[in-house]
C-alpha cells in the first residue's frame, strides 16, 4: 500500500495482522519482508497485490504519475519477491502469487501505463516459473477483471464500462485460495476472461478490430 502506521489486528479467529507500509519509500520492501518473518516465521505464500492506476490519455499523464504506476505495480512487487524468494527456495516449498490484471493481458484504452505495468507482471510470472522449476516453489499469476474496490476512485476516474462487470474482492481471494490449493499457474477471475485473452493471443489482428469496434 501507500500508507504507513503500526501493525494492527485485522481478523478474528486465526491470527492476522496488517503491516502498513508505503511501498515506494526507501527500505519499505525490507521492512515489509522482515515483518512476517519476525512475527510468524518464514514466509511460504506471499501474495503480491499492491496496485495503483491512472486513467486518461498518455499524452496527458503527468511524468511523476508514470513513475508512481510503475514503482508500485512493478518495482515494489519485484523487490518484495526478491527478498522473500531465497528463504522459500531454501525451504524447497511455497508459492508466489502475483496479482495481475486483464489490462495487462489484453491492453485497455486510456490505461496505457497501467496495462504495460500489469503486462510486465505477467511476463515476470512466466519467466520466474521457468527459473524455479524443480525447486519446489511455484508461481501463480491471478488475472482479475474489474474488482469492486476503491481502486477506480483513487485512480481519478470511475469505472463506466458495461463489461466486464465488477466482482467482489472476496471472489478474487477465493480464486487465489483455490489456485494455491490446486497448484494452478494461472487463473482468471471471472473464468470467462480467459476467452478474450486467448483470442488476442491467437488472432491479435482480429482482436484489435473487435476491441476498436466494441470497446
Amino acid at each position: 500500500g501507500r500508507g504507513s502506521g503500526a501493525p494492527r489486528p485485522v481478523a478474528d479467529g486465526p491470527a492476522a495482522t496488517a503491516f502498513a507500509a508505503g511501498l515506494p519509500l526507501p527500505g519499505a520492501d525490507r521492512q515489509l519482508a522482515g515483518f512476517p518473518v519476525a512475527t510468524a516465521g518464514p514466509v511460504d505464500l506471499p501474495v503480491a497485490g499492491a496496485g495503483v492506476g491512472w486513467a486518461g490519455e498518455f499524452l496527458d499523464m503527468p511524468p511523476h504519475t508514470i513513475d508512481d504506476v510503475l514503482d508500485i505495480n512493478v518495482l515494489a512487487t519485484l523487490r518484495l519477491v526478491r527478498l522473500l524468494l531465497p528463504g522459500m527456495v531454501a525451504a524447497g516449498s511455497g508459492r508466489v502469487v502475483l496479482i495481475g490484471s486483464l489490462a495487462g493481458s489484453v491492453a485497455v484504452r486510456d490505461e496505457a501505463v497501467y496495462s504495460a505495468a500489469k503486462a510486465a507482471i505477467g511476463a515476470f510470472a512466466d519467466s520466474l516459473r521457468y527459473e524455479l522449476r524443480g525447486t519446489g516453489v511455484g508461481v501463480t499469476h491471478v488475472v482479475p477483471g474489474v474488482v469492486d474496490t476503491p481502486f477506480f476512485e483513487r485512480r481519478g476516474a470511475p469505472y463506466q464500462r458495461s463489461r466486464p462487470r465488477p466482482v467482489p474482492p472476496e471472489r478474487v481471494a477465493d480464486a487465489v485460495r483455490a489456485a494455491v490449493d490446486r497448484g494452478r499457474d494461472e487463473v482468471y477471475v471471472p473464468s470467462w476472461l480467459r476467452l478474450p485473452c486467448r483470442v488476442r493471443g491467437a488472432a491479435p489482428g482480429l482482436y484489435r478490430r473487435l476491441a476498436a469496434r466494441f470497446g
